[in-house]
């Protein structure tokens, strides 16, 4: 029996006609979405879903909402939480659902906070507020998280500031619930640190930058004891093809193929409108870009790939579209694999299997 999939695609609810979080089910064959329901959120900027794909986290003015996932995709709310701070724009669950990230570029603000065995949202355990001075008025001359993440073993947390060009790692203390900061890696000034991922193997992390429009490589290593780690840059890649070069590219969204080697990188592009695909050699780390093509829609903010591999939906902010695309891994081309789909504003794309 073939799985059935569902979409989630969170947008803002302060201008258009979204609700906040748009439920679709998934055409896996044809690569495409079908319009379901809308689910009630004050500005879905971002959302994640827990690993085991029963719980679904989205930010909203109130701080976090977490819903329960049903067997046929539909959501049950579980409960709100305050962060303290303001609104939120990137979440992230660490690998056991213990813990969950929630990054402030309004305020630089990292919050970690606990999450209960129902997968409804607890308490505070800690947060940091960024400090410092960048140097780009209006852009980058003050903190803005932009990605926080812990590490599958809850050993370390790093923390994405592209207001001040620096990715922060912490120590996460499990026995007190407290980060310490153990290290900095300090990025060249206006280059926009936005999104970071680990490879599978955790050997590699690979840090994409907004202002740059490059993904630097880098090795992780890591002491015995685990008081000391270190970061040796092995390569820094274009996000996009030379021939496209624009002074307005965002560099905007970062994420792996869903193979367990995740032998595939993707990167969107803002301004030129493009998603670039690069191929991952699993032993070296390395990247090399295997194509970077026009998505059919403008500010592709966020998208995922589906989990045949072979489609990917892209949410376009600006044109108020997902549009999907065929992917050619060989020649590194992508196409139109279905219509769009008008959906307002929106910011972020979560897609889960069915249990029902």
């Amino acid at each position: 029996m073939r799985s059935k999939y569902v979409a989630y695609i969170g947008s803002y609810s302060y201008t258009g006609s979204a609700k906040g979080i748009t439920i679709c089910d998934v055409d896996m064959e044809r690569g495409k979405f079908t319009k379901r329901t809308e689910v009630e959120v004050n500005n879905s900027s971002y959302m994640v879903a827990s690993r085991d794909e029963k719980t679904l986290y989205s930010i909203a003015d109130e701080g976090v909402i977490a819903f329960r996932i049903m067997g046929n995709g539909g959501l049950s709310k579980l409960n709100t939480k305050n962060i303290r701070g303001m609104r939120g724009c990137h979440l992230s669950v660490d690998k056991s659902g213990k813990y969950l990230m929630v990054s402030g570029y309004h305020d630089g603000k990292a919050t970690l906070l606990s999450l209960n065995p129902d997968g409804s949202v607890g308490d505070i355990i800690d947060g940091v507020y960024d400090q410092g001075i960048g140097s780009v008025a209006e852009r980058t001359f003050r903190p803005h998280i932009s990605c926080a993440r812990m590490t599958d073993d809850q050993k370390y947390i790093l923390i994405a500031d592209l207001g001040i060009d620096q990715v922060k790692v912490f120590r996460f203390d499990k026995a007190d619930g407290r980060m310490r900061q153990i290290d900095t890696l300090r990025c060249e000034l206006q280059s926009g640190p936005r999104h970071f991922r680990f490879s599978p193997d955790r050997r590699y992390l690979y840090l994409l930058y907004e202002l740059k429009n490059v993904i630097d490589v880098y090795a992780f290593h890591e002491e015995e004891d685990g008081d000391e780690v270190s970061f040796e840059k092995i390569q820094t890649i274009s996000t996009f093809n030379e021939k496209d070069r624009d002074p307005l590219i965002a560099a905007c969204q970062m994420r792996f193929s869903p193979d367990t080697e995740a032998s595939h990188l993707f990167v969107s592009n803002a301004g030129i409108n493009t998603i670039s695909i690069y191929g991952r050699d699993f032993k070296t780390g390395l990247l090399t870009m295997k194509g970077s093509l026009p998505i059919g829609g403008e500010y592709p903010k966020d998208f995922c790939i589906f989990p045949d591999e072979k489609h990917i939906a892209v949410a376009n902010n600006e044109s108020g579209t997902i549009t999907f695309l065929n992917v050619d891994y060989e020649h590194g081309l992508l196409s139109m694999s279905a219509r769009e789909l008008a959906i307002d504003e929106p910011n972020c794309i979560c897609m889960v299997k069915c249990t029902g």
